[in-house]
């Protein structure tokens, strides 16, 4: 007799740390997946790649949000038009450009939100700390913090918790750990400025490159040209 998986929610952004993420999430949970446009320059990309991802999972319950008063607020490189994305610095100190104010906590509280109306027990999400641009909203600690706050803040009966199952593995890791699980990479899209070929110049395709150059593996959004999940 199979037993009845629990409900979890992977928040898909379309890039492959979250689409790593959602694999692991679909190995032993039903799975819903969540997505949220917040006016970034590659919105529709992003969607494009979230929709390829969702159908290859065969996830039927789906949520797409839009909070696009992050691009009216502002203050960051990836919302706002007059910020220029800046090229990698993958040696830089301090907090790059394209950092978005707090963005997580908006989308971490969206997925509690339905999370607690659809019963699910646990929110995957694909945050990296080791490689990352050093977003202060993608450490560990954050995480556990906002655990607590899930707890505190939602019905006594709620049993939800966030899960961050790549949060300390390098890039080249994730990209093997990836391909050991079939994740359909080529679906992807990791760049910050480009919407048909990645630009290669921001944070997220040079720590994209270096991860699958570092695990010997070819990018397949690089072999077809940025456009594949169509």
């Amino acid at each position: 007799m199979k037993v009845a998986q629990e409900l979890a929610i992977a928040l898909v952004s379309g890039g492959m740390d979250s689409c790593v993420a959602a694999a692991l999430a679909a190995r032993d949970n039903e799975l819903a997946m969540l997505h949220v446009s917040y006016g970034q320059k590659t919105q529709e990309r992003e969607l494009k790649a979230f929709k390829a991802i969702a159908r290859h999972y065969e996830v039927e319950r789906t949520l797409v949000a839009d909070i696009g008063y992050l691009s009216q607020i502002g203050g960051s490189s990836l919302t706002d038009a007059s910020i220029e994305v800046e090229c990698a610095n993958l040696r830089r100190e301090g907090i790059p450009t394209s950092y978005v104010p707090f963005r997580n906590a908006h989308f971490l509280a969206i997925a509690v939100s339905w999370g607690e109306v659809i019963g699910a027990h646990r929110i995957f999400i694909g945050a990296v700390e080791p490689d990352s641009s050093g977003y202060p909203d993608c450490r560990e600690v954050y995480y556990r913090t906002f655990n607590e706050l899930i707890h505190a803040g939602t019905k006594p009966e709620t049993r939800l918790e966030i899960v961050t199952p790549i949060i300390k593995m390098r890039k080249a890791e994730i990209v093997r750990l990836g391909v050991e699980l079939g994740v359909p990479f080529r679906l992807t899209w990791s760049c910050y400025k480009n919407n048909d070929v990645p630009c290669g110049d921001c944070d997220s395709c040079a720590l994209r490159a270096r991860g699958f150059e570092d695990a010997g593996i070819p990018d397949p959004i690089i072999a077809y040209g940025g456009n594949m999940g169509r």
